[in-house]
């Protein structure tokens, strides 16, 4: 017999859980919105370099309901590349790496037990739909080094998805003064050229037909860099 993980609970509980926070997703927009740009990289937005993710935003935000509702678009699309963090390796990356494909950037950790639960939903999206145009970048944020998540990725049998590590915590804390990061787990969607173009706080069905549909829709509005 399979041995049970203690830290999982039933799926249909994850998705009640996303369907509230589709419930309470105007709110977080109004949040998201309503907080300005902390520092200088945030504050490119108003140089203009985003603006040409504005019909991508629109397109998001048409998609984002059903599963994936609580995705809230930007009003002020804004680069991020500036964040940064470590591959399994321990070598440095930084999100700007990945301009070229849309992002969806997953902040979790061993001990949130609703970021365990949907990771293999994180994986299964990355099985569906990664390629040259979108990947799932998943960030770890346990202290310490990267074994525990490793571990853990390696008994749930999640073997889609690189491991991303940031044991110093300064990606989710970049987010929290952006005013994007409440708490775990912690959703952004990235255009191609590395604009942020919608954000979520709490779990998603990310294995759902809504969020492939939500992905599908970003990819097709996203231009060749």
């Amino acid at each position: 017999m399979t041995a049970q993980n203690p830290f999982r609970f039933p799926s249909a509980k994850l998705i009640a859980i996303a369907a509230v926070a589709g419930i309470v997703a105007g709110a977080g927009a109004v949040y998201v919105k309503r907080m300005g740009p902390s520092n200088g990289a945030a504050q490119t937005a108003a140089s203009g370099q985003c603006e040409a993710a504005r019909p991508t935003i629109a397109a998001l935000s048409a998609a984002a309901k059903g599963q994936v509702a609580a995705m809230a678009p930007v009003s002020e699309p804004r680069k991020l590349g500036q964040l940064a963090f470590k591959d399994g390796d321990g070598k440095d990356i930084k999100l700007a790496d990945f301009t070229g494909k849309a992002v969806l950037l997953n902040l979790w950790a061993t001990w949130c037990v609703p970021c365990r639960e949907e990771m293999p939903a994180l994986n299964a999206l990355q099985k569906a739909k990664a390629g040259p145009g979108f990947e799932v970048v998943a960030v770890n944020i346990d202290t310490g080094d990267n074994e525990k998540p490793k571990a853990f990725l390696a008994e749930t049998g999640v073997d889609a998805l690189k491991l991303y590590h940031d044991p110093s915590m300064g990606v989710f804390n970049d987010l929290k003064k952006e005013g994007l990061a409440f708490g775990l787990p912690v959703t952004l969607m990235l255009d191609a050229k590395g604009c942020l173009i919608g954000a979520m706080n709490g779990p998603a069905a990310w294995d759902s037909e809504d969020a492939k549909a939500l992905v599908q829709a970003v990819q097709a509005k996203n231009d060749p860099v």
